[in-house]
């Protein structure tokens, strides 16, 4: 195991809006907001989903391909760059930074675990 999946991110034009939505629904709090970027988890030490600010955004018309779905995953990592070269080698495509797409295009971000994740070779 290289990495552990931290947030599922969602684009949404107003990122408040939708984790009060997903809030109620799940059961779960927002624990974090700054306006831009809001987590949904059980807890602040928890992974969970987040909602990123995309001004813009036009609503996904899946099933019909004319606009795709817009999320990607954060997955947090004890070393970015020796993880970001792995992904490179397993066949992600580098996108610019900490970015990079799987095989089929979808993007994922490397992030740095966390301090209150345990280290990832404790499961």
């Amino acid at each position: 195991m290289m990495g552990r999946r931290h947030h599922l991110v969602v684009d949404a034009p107003d990122p408040h809006a939708c984790a009060e939505f997903w809030s109620a629904l799940l059961g779960e709090p927002i624990t974090y907001d700054d306006g831009d970027f809001v987590v949904v988890s059980a807890d602040q030490e928890t992974s969970g989903m987040a909602f990123q600010r995309a001004p813009g955004l036009s609503p996904s018309t899946w099933p019909a391909p004319q606009v795709p779905q817009q999320m990607h995953v954060d997955v947090m990592v004890d070393d970015v760059a020796a993880v970001g070269a792995e992904v490179v080698r397993l066949g992600a495509a580098p996108l610019g930074g900490d970015v990079y797409a799987d095989p089929a295009g979808h993007p994922f971000c490397l992030i740095p675990r966390p301090s209150w994740a345990p280290p990832l070779g404790d499961g």
